[in-house]
């Protein structure tokens, strides 16, 4: 399964709605319970969210820093085969966001499960791709 920049971010802020879930989730990645890929792409989406919502930047680093390093957290880089997929799917399917592109792009390629954890339901109109909202994860595993 691949996590979405909803969930990292509920991790870094300090208050969001999706927060319990979000830490959740990674207290089961840190216990080796869950392996879970993330796009690389979530680094650059969360500095552009940091920006917009004015948070410091340097306090966002440290936790982006601790993130790469928890062991069952997979971070999968951009190739330009995955820049190409990514682009393919958002004049395919319309996205709004290159950032979902590449969410999408990088669970098909790289998920063995093809599996996106994200209260995002952009996803769910492409074929073999699979979404799990956040807040059902702990029931279904």
């Amino acid at each position: 399964m691949l996590i979405e920049t909803d969930v990292i971010l509920a991790h870094i802020k300090r208050e969001d709605w999706l927060k319990p879930y979000a830490e959740d989730i990674l207290r089961r990645v840190v216990r080796g319970e869950l392996e879970l890929y993330v796009s690389r792409e979530v680094i650059h989406e969360v500095y552009y969210i940091v920006r917009r919502l004015n948070l410091e930047i340097s306090n966002v680093l440290d936790k982006l820093v601790a993130l790469t390093k928890i062991p069952n957290l997979i971070w999968v880089p951009t190739t330009v085969d995955l820049d190409l997929a990514a682009l393919a799917l958002l004049v395919e399917y319309g996205f709004s966001s290159i950032f979902d592109a590449y969410y999408a792009a990088t669970a098909l390629l790289y998920v063995p499960d093809r599996t996106i954890i994200s209260t995002n339901d952009v996803y769910d109109r492409i074929p073999g791709l699979n979404r799990i909202d956040p807040r059902e994860i702990s029931s279904i595993l």
